[in-house]
Order: C-alpha cells, then sequence, then structure tokens
C-alpha cells in the first residue's frame, strides 16, 4: 500500500504539470520506465495508481476531466506495432484502458464513450491490455452498474469472442457474494455466452480458446454467489453433449470456492459428467 501512495503522488505531480503544459512527455517517460517490463508482471501498484490519480483530478473538474479523456485515449491507441506485447511501452495502453475506465466511472457523461473504448480495447492481440479491460469493467460497475451491465450485454451480442471474453471476467471479478442483482446480471450475461459457445461453429481461433480459458474459472465465481440457481445451471450443462462446456463445468467444479463449500453437490455434478 505504501508503494502504491507513493506511486499516487508521483503520478499526481507528473498529471499536474501535464494539465499545466498540454505536455505529457514526463508522464510518458515516468510509467515506461516505472513498467517493469520486460518482465513477467506489468506493474500493477503504478498501473492502479495512474488510474487512482485520473479519477481524483477528473472527478474534480470538467476541464481537466477532458484533458485527461484525451490523453488516455491516445495512450489507449498505442498500438502493438509501436508496443509489442513485453515492450515497455506496451504499459502505455495498459495505463490508458485503466484511466478511460476511471473517467467514465467519475463523468456520467463519458461512461458511454468508456464502454465503447473498452470493446474496442477487448480485441487487442495483447493480454496485458485484454486484462486491463476486465479491471476496467469492474471500476464501471461499481460506479455505473446499470449502464455498464447493459454495455456488456451489447458486448455479447456482438458475437465476437474476445469482448465476451472481457464481459465474464469483468463482472466476475466483482463483489457479486455482496451485490445480489449484479450477480443475477452475471448469470443471466454467461448464459447468453454458454449458448453461443454451445452453437458455435469455429473453435479453434486463439479468441474462442481464451474466452473457454476464462469461462472455467468466471462461471464459477458467479454460481458461488448464487448456489441455488447456479448450481442448477451447471447440472443443466452437465447433460450437454458438447466438449467445450462440459470441460467449463468441469473447470470450475474444481475451484476450490465450490468444491470446499459444496462438495456433495459437486460430487453429484462431477458424476453426471463422467
Amino acid at each position: 500500500m505504501t508503494c502504491r501512495k507513493t506511486y499516487i503522488r508521483e503520478v499526481a505531480r507528473q498529471l499536474s504539470g501535464f494539465l499545466a503544459t498540454g505536455n505529457a512527455e514526463d508522464l510518458i517517460a515516468c510509467l515506461v520506465a516505472e513498467s517493469n517490463l520486460p518482465g513477467p508482471r506489468a506493474n500493477r501498484d503504478l498501473a492502479a495508481a495512474f488510474a487512482d490519480a485520473v479519477r481524483e483530478y477528473a472527478a474534480a473538474d470538467e476541464n481537466d476531466c477532458r484533458a485527461l479523456w484525451s490523453l488516455c485515449t491516445e495512450l489507449a491507441c498505442v498500438s502493438p506495432e509501436d508496443a509489442p506485447a513485453g515492450d515497455p511501452h506496451e504499459f502505455l495502453p495498459l495505463c490508458g484502458v485503466l484511466g478511460i475506465a476511471a473517467i467514465g466511472a467519475v463523468a456520467p457523461a463519458f461512461t458511454g464513450m468508456a464502454l465503447a473504448q473498452l470493446q474496442d480495447a477487448s480485441l487487442d492481440p495483447r493480454r496485458r491490455v485484454r486484462e486491463a479491460v476486465a479491471l476496467g469493467v469492474c471500476d464501471l460497475l461499481v460506479a455505473r452498474q446499470e449502464e455498464t451491465v447493459a454495455g456488456l450485454e451489447g458486448w455479447v451480442e456482438s458475437g465476437s469472442w474476445l469482448p465476451m471474453r472481457a464481459a465474464a471476467a469483468g463482472i466476475a471479478e466483482s463483489d457479486l457474494q455482496a451485490e445480489p442483482e449484479l450477480a443475477e446480471a452475471a448469470l443471466r450475461l454467461h448464459r447468453k455466452i454458454l449458448i453461443r459457445v454451445y452453437t458455435a461453429g469455429e473453435r479453434q481461433s486463439e479468441a474462442f480458446v481464451a474466452l473457454r480459458k476464462a469461462l472455467g474459472y468466471t462461471l464459477g465465481r458467479v454460481v458461488a454467489a448464487l448456489p441455488g440457481i447456479g448450481f442448477e445451471y451447471l447440472r443443466q450443462l452437465a447433460t450437454l453433449d458438447d466438449q467445450d462446456v462440459r470441460w467449463i463445468v468441469r473447470e470450475n467444479l474444481e475451484r476450490d470456492a465450490l468444491r470446499q463449500q459444496y462438495p456433495e453437490t459437486v460430487r453429484h455434478i462431477r458424476a453426471n459428467l463422467a
């Protein structure tokens, strides 16, 4: 936490300079230098500090909000050609995505645009950028639940696998235990996604595989929040003659949240899979 607070102070200082001059060079140099890339993990504390600082400035002043929106959308659009996966500059679109979500969370006029930008970013070939989209979805759900859920339903209706993955991952990482309405929305979204998985013809793409992998844990989080109707849904899925759907059910049954709390129910559904 101390490290994150230190980063917030530094980012706030850099953002103040940007807002005063319109020049983001020092801020960008700071983000790139402290990115922890190349490496196994990007600097999550710094990325979170960037989003926190953007949120504070955007909430405080309408003109600053517009300037920060332009900055964050610019960062989010740094291409894979200019910032390939693992390059320190990959940290820039990651921060841009989180900043966009932070602005959408505190400024209602930007929420719809933030959802559209995040949907575009969910198609990014870089895994870290796509993970930032899921975190951004969580941020928006906390502040703008109704509008965000409606936006995520649109992502599912688009029929594109990666936006579906972002929708499932983002809503599943939210505090579903404390938000029954959000948990019900999460189950509804997962039902729609699983219908598309079940009826899919093309299943070899990296995008489909990424969605399937995500569903292997997100559905379990939803079921843990709604065990009654959630387990009934898992039972229904377990009866389907579809290898991918059954794999998703099996993976979720292995999660501690279900296996340890509901051992008998899990054993019964696993027996049906066998």
